[in-house]
C-alpha cells in the first residue's frame, strides 16, 4: 500500500506526465512562432541603406465585358550609397492570370522568362553574384506573391511591370474589380504547418511568404498606391462606387467610364474594391470564340433562371465558427458580432444552431445544437457579446470541433465561418472541409479590410457554398440577408453541361456547383474544328427543370486587343482546378501537368516564377544589402494580431489541470489526516 509521502509522490509524477506535452507545445511555440510570423519593421537602418526602396505602386486595368486586363508597375528607387537587394511581399487577386513580367532600368527593357521555379531561383542568385540587376517574381499563394529585385544600385531607379488579366462575373447585378493592396499578417500553427505534405510535392505553401514586416499601427504605407481603371461595357453604366476608397468617377450614363484613385499612401492599408451596375440587369449572354494557330478557345457565358421562393422551406442545422483571435480585436470583431446577431435572430422556429468561437483553443455555446427559440437565441447573443479578441488562429480544431457535431438526419446542416482569415493553413482546411462535409454546405464570411480572399473562397468552394465579403459593420445586415436568401432559395441545382454539333475538350470547371447567388454560369474550354453546333447547360430551380441552348455558329470573336485572354483564362481555371486537386491529394503527376502548364502558356503558378536578367555587369563582385520592405498593417487590424503569444490551451488541457489539483488536493489532505491520527 502507497504511503502518504509515496501517494503524493505519485500524484505529482502523474500530473507531471499528464502536463508535459502541453507543457512542451508551450514552451516551444513561441520560437517557432517567431519564425513563421510576421514581425514589425524596425527604424533605422545601417549608414548609407535605403530601407525603404518601394517608391510607388500604380495600377492601370481595363475592363472590357467581363474581361480585366491589368498591369501593375512598381517604381524601386534606392536613395541610399549602398547596393540593394530589396524584396516585397504584396497580394494579388485570387483568380489572376499572371501572363508577363518587364523591367526597366533607365532606357534599357528587359522582359521576364517564365522559368521552373528553382531555376528561376538559380539564375538570379546567379545574376546578382554577377553584379547584374534582376528581377525575380515569385508564387507563394495563389495570391500571395513576392518580387525580388538585385543590384539596385545608388541613384537607381527601377520599374517593374506585371501584367495579369482575370474574368469579373456580376453577382445580383453588381460587377466587382477588387484590388488587394496588403498581406494581413498570417497565424502560423507551428503543430499545423506542414502537416500531410508529401515527397516529391511542394514545400508547405506560404511558409516562405508570412515572415515580413509589417508597420506600427498608425503608420502609413511608406510607398503611393494609384488607380487608372477603365470600364468598357455592353450596356450604359448606370452608377459606380466604392465602399473602400474615395474614388473620382468619370461617364456615369455611358458605355465607358473612368475610375481613378490618385497616389497617395493612405490607400495602401485595405483592399481597393470598386463596384457597378449596368442600365439593364440582363447579362451579354452568348459564346466567344478565340481561333488559335494550334488551339482554339471558347467562353460561354448563360444567364441563369431569375429567382423564385422555394414552397417548402426545409428545417435546418446552423453551426456558426467564429474566429475571435487577436487579428479580430476591435474592428473586425464588432462587425463579426453584428453579422452574427443578424444571422442568428433572424432564424426560422423550426431551426437549430451552435455556436464555436476559436482563438488559440475552442469553446463550444452547447454540447448539441440547440433549438432557435427565444431563450436559446438570447443566451446565444450574450455568449457572443462576451467574446474578447486575444491569442492565435487555430481554425481547424474549430472545424474538427464542428464536424464531429452529431447530426440530425432530418435537417440540411450548413456551417458558417466567420473570420478574417488570418492564417497559413489554407491546404489543410479544404482537405478536412472536403473529407467531411458530405452533404452539408459551407458558407464563408471574410471580415475586415484587407480579408485573406484565398481562404474564403476556397472554404466556400470546398464546402459548395458561398464566399462573402463584409468591410465594415454598415454591410452586415445586407450580407447576412444575403445568406438567407441564397438557403432559403437556390438559383439552380444538379447543372450539366453539354454539347451537340460542338466538339469541346478539357472544360472547365468539370463539373458546374450548384449556383446559390444570382450570377451568370461561365464555362471556359477548348475546341476543335469549325465553330458551329451548341451548347446546352441544364438544371433545377424552385420553377422547375430548366434548360437554354446557345448557339455556337452565332459567337463573337475574340477582338484582336485580346486575343490571347481566353488562351490565358482558360490555362489559369485548369491549373486552379488542377491545385484544388494538389492540395487535396498531393501527387508528381498532377505537380507536373501544373509546372507544364505553366511553363506552356507562360503563367505564374506554384512551380513556375517569370526571372528578368539584365546583360550589363553594374556591381562588380555583387556586394550589397538585403532588404526587405514593409508594408502597413491592415486598417481596422489591432497589433495583437502579431503578438507573440503562445496559443491558448485546448479544453482538454483545463481537465487534466483540474484533475491534477484535485488529485494532488485528496493526497495532501491524505496525509493531514494520517499525521493527526499519528499526533
Amino acid at each position: 500500500m502507497l504511503t502518504g509521502t509515496s501517494l503524493l509522490r505519485w500524484c505529482a509524477a502523474t500530473c507531471a506526465a499528464l502536463l508535459f506535452p502541453f507543457a512542451v507545445g508551450a514552451a516551444q511555440a513561441p520560437d517557432d512562432d517567431r519564425t513563421l510570423s510576421p514581425y514589425f519593421a524596425v527604424n533605422g537602418a545601417a549608414p548609407g541603406v535605403d530601407a525603404l526602396p518601394l517608391k510607388s505602386t500604380r495600377v492601370d486595368a481595363t475592363v472590357s465585358g467581363l474581361i480585366a486586363d491589368v498591369t501593375v508597375r512598381q517604381i524601386y528607387r534606392n536613395e541610399g550609397t549602398t547596393p540593394l537587394e530589396a524584396r516585397y511581399v504584396f497580394p494579388a487577386s485570387t483568380h489572376a492570370a499572371v501572363s508577363g513580367l518587364r523591367m526597366r532600368i533607365g532606357e534599357r527593357v528587359v522582359d521576364a522568362e517564365i522559368r521552373e521555379k528553382q531555376r528561376a531561383r538559380t539564375e538570379f542568385a546567379q545574376a546578382k553574384r554577377a553584379g547584374k540587376s534582376a528581377a525575380l517574381l515569385e508564387q507563394h499563394r495563389i495570391n500571395v506573391f513576392q518580387m525580388a529585385i538585385a543590384n539596385v544600385m545608388p541613384g537607381d531607379e527601377i520599374a517593374v511591370d506585371l501584367r495579369y488579366s482575370e474574368v469579373i462575373v456580376p453577382t445580383d447585378g453588381v460587377y466587382r474589380f477588387v484590388y488587394p493592396t496588403v498581406v494581413g499578417p498570417r497565424y502560423a500553427a507551428p503543430t499545423e504547418e506542414g502537416r500531410g505534405e508529401d515527397a516529391g510535392t511542394a514545400p508547405p505553401e506560404g511558409s516562405t511568404a508570412i515572415a515580413h514586416p509589417i508597420l506600427r499601427k498608425g503608420e502609413a504605407a511608406s510607398h503611393t498606391f494609384e488607380l487608372n481603371l477603365r470600364l468598357a461595357a455592353p450596356l450604359p453604366i448606370k452608377a459606380v462606387q466604392s465602399p473602400s476608397h474615395a474614388i473620382v468617377v468619370d461617364g456615369i450614363g455611358a458605355d465607358q467610364a473612368t475610375v481613378k484613385l490618385a497616389p497617395d499612401r493612405t490607400h495602401a492599408d485595405r483592399d481597393v474594391v470598386v463596384e457597378y451596375r449596368l442600365a439593364a440587369s440582363a447579362i451579354d449572354a452568348g459564346v466567344l470564340l478565340q481561333q488559335g494557330r494550334d488551339e482554339n478557345f471558347f467562353m460561354a457565358l448563360v444567364e441563369p433562371p431569375a429567382r423564385v421562393a422555394g414552397a417548402d422551406i426545409v428545417p435546418r442545422e446552423y453551426v456558426f465558427i467564429v474566429d475571435i483571435s487577436g487579428s479580430m480585436h476591435g474592428f473586425p470583431l464588432a462587425t463579426a458580432k453584428k453579422l452574427l446577431r443578424n444571422l442568428i435572430g433572424g432564424l426560422r422556429p423550426t431551426d437549430t444552431f451552435n455556436v464555436i468561437p476559436f482563438a488559440g483553443g475552442v469553446s463550444m455555446l452547447a454540447p448539441e445544437s440547440l433549438a432557435a427559440n427565444g431563450e436559446n437565441i438570447a443566451r446565444a447573443l450574450r455568449f457572443i457579446d462576451g467574446q474578447t479578441g486575444a491569442g492565435g488562429t487555430e481554425l481547424l480544431p474549430a472545424l474538427r470541433y464542428a464536424l464531429a457535431l452529431p447530426a440530425d438526419a432530418t435537417r440540411a446542416r450548413t456551417f458558417v465561418v466567420v473570420t478574417d482569415g488570418y492564417v497559413s493553413v489554407e491546404k489543410q482546411a479544404y482537405e478536412l472541409v472536403r473529407a467531411n462535409l458530405n452533404r452539408a454546405n459551407l458558407f464563408a464570411f471574410g471580415i475586415g479590410s484587407a480579408v485573406n480572399r484565398m481562404l474564403i473562397e476556397g472554404l466556400a468552394r470546398a464546402g459548395k457554398g458561398e464566399p462573402f465579403f463584409v468591410l465594415g459593420p454598415e454591410l452586415a445586415d445586407a450580407e447576412a440577408q444575403r445568406l438567407r436568401t441564397m438557403i432559403e432559395a437556390p438559383v439552380l441545382t444538379r447543372v450539366g453541361v453539354s454539347f451537340a454539333g460542338f466538339d469541346a475538350y478539357e472544360i472547365d470547371p468539370p463539373q458546374i456547383p450548384d449556383l446559390f447567388a444570382q450570377r451568370p454560369l461561365v464555362v471556359i474550354g477548348k475546341y476543335r474544328g469549325a465553330p458551329s453546333g451548341s451548347i446546352v447547360l441544364e438544371g433545377v430551380s424552385a420553377g422547375g427543370a430548366w434548360r437554354r441552348t446557345i448557339d455556337v455558329g452565332s459567337a463573337k470573336v475574340a477582338p484582336v486587343s485580346g486575343d490571347a485572354a481566353l488562351r490565358t483564362l482558360w490555362a489559369r481555371s485548369r491549373i486552379a482546378t488542377l491545385m484544388d486537386d494538389q492540395r487535396l491529394q498531393p501527387d508528381d503527376p498532377t505537380r507536373a501537368e501544373i509546372l507544364r502548364l505553366g511553363l506552356a502558356y507562360g503563367l505564374l503558378t506554384d512551380y513556375t516564377s517569370f526571372v528578368a536578367v539584365d546583360k550589363v555587369v553594374r556591381n562588380p563582385g555583387g556586394q550589397g544589402v538585403d532588404v526587405d520592405h514593409p508594408q502597413p498593417l491592415p486598417a481596422g487590424v489591432e497589433e495583437t494580431a502579431l503578438a507573440a503569444v503562445p496559443s491558448t490551451p485546448e479544453p482538454q488541457f483545463y481537465a487534466l489541470a483540474t484533475l491534477a489539483v484535485l488529485a494532488m488536493g485528496w493526497a495532501l489532505r491524505r496525509r493531514r489526516l494520517a499525521e493527526v491520527r499519528r499526533g
